[in-house]
């Protein structure tokens, strides 16, 4: 497969509407599965990603200008080509990062194609708003704030969502009328291709996004342009810090690592949270944001639901991510892999129990069941991003709350419990962006703000708040100039 597919996969880089080699040479994508080269990709440098940004400078004028309803049409035009070409691009997915093929259509047809019509259906309904004056006694004053672009966008996306994480920004953003340089992670180049070929045929004016592939030389490079106006980064936390450093006074929007606390209850449905911990832990080999990192188990029902898991973990089907009936796929590289292994011989070497089922081999990582986990083990303080499930038994929720909130990260937490009550007191306890209550940490609403605290990133993404952070408000003040009565500057106390 990866032979034959590889003359016909796109692996250059578009810049100005043009497919265009690199000035650094090539460089290999491997299938995590097989280890086979699937392609060659264009290798860019710092100049290309400085041409990439001259092009979106130049494009972003008219693009802004282009009625708000053509630019609608455009975006719902990549919609439905994305639409009809889901499955091609699902399974360049599966080749190129190991995420099952059925997780592949998830992310294509669920969330990335539909990003394109949401955002243009959000800009339409993007509103200004008119206020009263309440500086003076009269009523000639008009206030109108509405919104402006910010100009060009730099867009840096991660392997395990490429074209899901990449579709939600560069379609707000370009809604919007803002240009952008994106660069797809090196992991997952040409499923993003695969997006971007979509561009043109839909209509998209060249310039308006630009792809630039490589390494992080080039991610810095588009980070530090003075040209670009504003940045959009998911990945880690120590590479999202040195973004906000370097983005000090332009806008950002950073999605980083997550904690995954999820808390079971002694009143908790233990069957429905087993299978939400599964997919918690499990889901895209536990390489997701929002999995489930930590399982704080309350002892009346912590026997029963670590038997529960561990059955259920047994029967995963680990393997092939091509095939329909596969559970689990391998890890996308050697750093994740590495990480993964090191913190369950940790916690090992800690006196954790540990459980595995399926083939370690290659990027292939058992999915991994740890008992007697305490919080002095790495497993227990920092994000894994792989296939395990840490089970800490907790003895009430004040030590589950104090717990889960003992990280500096807050991204999504997961609480199970029947009691209306605790699961108010204790959502409002947990320091995170989002508490999913008797759903599993990996439950996403595509309309509803996404974000974390503390070193889980800055600011909140999708529907309307990603269009908040990626334009200016701009407020014009009117005096209508038909009465006499002016604005008096002399103190009269004020309201």
């Amino acid at each position: 497969m990866e032979t034959n597919m590889s003359t016909t996969l796109p692996t250059q880089a578009l810049v100005d509407g043009s497919w265009q080699d690199g000035g650094a040479g090539t460089f290999p994508v491997h299938s995590p599965q097989s280890g086979e080269l699937i392609a060659q990709v264009t290798r860019c440098d710092a100049q290309d990603a400085e041409r990439a940004v001259e092009a979106a400078r130049r494009a972003q004028p008219q693009w802004a200008a282009t009625p708000l309803i053509e630019r609608v049409k455009i975006l719902r035009r990549v919609h439905a080509l994305f639409a009809e070409r889901a499955e091609d691009i699902a399974r360049v997915l599966t080749l190129e990062i190991g995420k099952t093929v059925a997780e592949a259509r998830e992310e294509v047809i669920e969330y990335a194609a539909p990003a394109w019509q949401k955002a243009g259906e959000e800009v339409l309904r993007h509103r200004g708003l008119s206020f009263p004056s309440t500086q003076e006694q009269t009523n000639n004053k008009r206030l109108v704030m509405n919104h402006r672009p910010l100009g060009v966008v730099g867009v840096i996306t991660p392997y395990n969502f490429p074209t899901d994480i990449s579709s939600i920004a560069l379609a707000h953003i370009v809604a919007a009328g803002n240009t952008a340089v994106w660069k797809p992670s090196e992991y997952a180049p040409i499923s993003c291709n695969l997006v971007a070929e979509i561009f043109a045929e839909a209509g998209l004016p060249d310039g308006v996004i630009n792809v630039v592939h490589g390494f992080g030389d080039v991610g810095a490079a588009i980070v530090e342009h003075p040209d670009v106006d504003g940045l959009f980064f998911t990945g880690s936390t120590a590479t999202g810090e040195r973004i906000a450093r370097a983005a000090a006074l332009r806008p950002h929007l950073l999605e980083l690592g997550g904690d995954g606390p999820f808390i079971i209850l002694s009143d908790a449905d233990i069957d429905a949270a087993v299978d939400a911990a599964i997919n918690g832990c499990f889901y895209f080999a536990g390489q997701v944001c929002t999995s489930a990192e930590r399982l704080l188990v309350h002892e009346d029902v912590h026997d029963e639901f670590v038997a529960k898991l561990t059955a259920r973990a047994a029967g995963l089907r680990v393997g092939d991510p091509a095939l329909e009936d596969t559970d689990m796929g391998p890890v996308r590289n050697e750093a994740t892999l590495r990480r993964i292994a090191e913190h369950v011989e940790d916690a090992r070497s800690k006196g954790a129990d540990v459980v595995q089922f399926g083939k370690e081999e290659g990027l292939f990582f058992p999915a991994t069941v740890l008992t007697g986990v305490t919080t002095e083990m790495r497993i227990a303080q920092e994000e894994t991003f792989g296939p395990v499930a840490p089970v800490i038994k907790v003895s009430s929720a004040r030590e589950a709350v104090e717990i889960a909130n003992s990280s500096d990260l807050g991204l999504i937490a997961s609480l199970w419990t029947r009691d209306l009550a605790t699961a108010w007191r204790v959502g409002e306890a947990l320091q995170h962006g989002t508490v999913n209550v008797n759903e599993t940490s990996n439950y996403w609403d595509q309309l509803a703000p996404f974000g974390g605290t503390g070193k889980s990133g800055v600011g909140r993404e999708l529907s309307g708040w990603f269009l908040d952070t990626f334009t200016e408000s701009k407020l014009l003040v009117f005096d209508l100039g038909d009465s006499e009565v002016r604005y008096d500057r002399r103190a009269e106390g004020g309201w």
